[in-house]
């Protein structure tokens, strides 16, 4: 493992208590951050929190992405409990169900945009204000492959995602002329709980399309979120880093 140096630094990791997340957060306190692990199962991050906490500072935050007030409130207790906010991984999602999209539920489609989308637009707008004001800040949003190529029967999880890449531009070159970068990631799918949500027949259709011939590893995802998030990364924003196997064209 390459040693990256987060010292001193003090991130959020949403959706941290399982999966990408988690492997997120133990990475970051490896490197030497304190770490609030923001996730609506309370008791699950209050659980993850104590298993981690032989590694550094971590929090267990109670937060639902799509609800602004928790977004808000979740903030402030970071701020209260870790000091100040320096980085934002906005790990936080939902596959939903795969269905033509004539036949997709439209609570579901709600649902996806909700946690996948808009909770990404909550916390940048809850934490970039701390950012500017600190003249630091490292923000990686987590999209997917699919929101580079769209995955058929499973319209809304795509669209989400597309959204998260354009969003990550748009906030990249906003704050581009302060010490702020905004970059996401787009992996191929990773064996975590998400797959629950999938049918069979979507997951190994994901797969077919990747040719190193596997998923990829959460440990995998967290090794480049981490330099993402470093002082290293001064130059890019506004990117999409690839974590697709060689799936994608661009």
């Amino acid at each position: 493992m390459n040693t990256i140096d987060l010292k001193d630094r003090r991130g959020v990791v949403t959706g941290g208590a399982q999966g990408i997340g988690r492997a997120v957060a133990e990475r970051l306190l490896r490197s030497g951050a304190s770490v609030a692990i923001w996730d609506r199962d309370a008791a699950l991050a209050g659980r993850v929190a104590g298993e981690l906490a032989r590694l550094g500072r971590v929090e267990a935050v109670a937060a639902d992405v799509t609800d602004w007030a928790s977004v808000e409130q979740a903030t402030a207790q970071t701020r209260t409990a870790l000091g100040g906010i320096d980085l934002l991984v906005n790990n936080a999602g939902i596959a939903g169900p795969n269905a033509p999209l004539d036949q997709y539920p439209l609570a579901d489609w709600n649902q996806v945009i909700a946690i996948d989308l808009t909770g990404v637009f909550h916390c940048c707008r809850a934490v970039v204000p701390q950012m500017k004001a600190a003249g630091y800040g490292r923000i990686v949003n987590v999209a997917s492959i699919a929101g580079k190529e769209g995955n058929p029967s499973a319209s809304a999880y795509s669209a989400a995602k597309a959204g998260v890449i354009a969003l990550t531009k748009s906030l990249g070159k906003e704050l581009a002329g302060l010490d702020i970068a905004v970059n996401c990631i787009t992996p191929a799918a990773a064996k975590t709980a998400i797959f629950d949500q999938m049918t069979q027949a979507h997951i190994d259709y994901m797969l077919s399309k990747i040719p190193r011939g596997r998923f990829v590893a959460v440990d995998e995802i967290a090794a480049m979120v981490a330099w993402l998030l470093s002082a290293e990364n001064s130059f890019t924003t506004g990117a999409v880093f690839d974590l697709s196997g060689g799936r994608a064209t661009y």
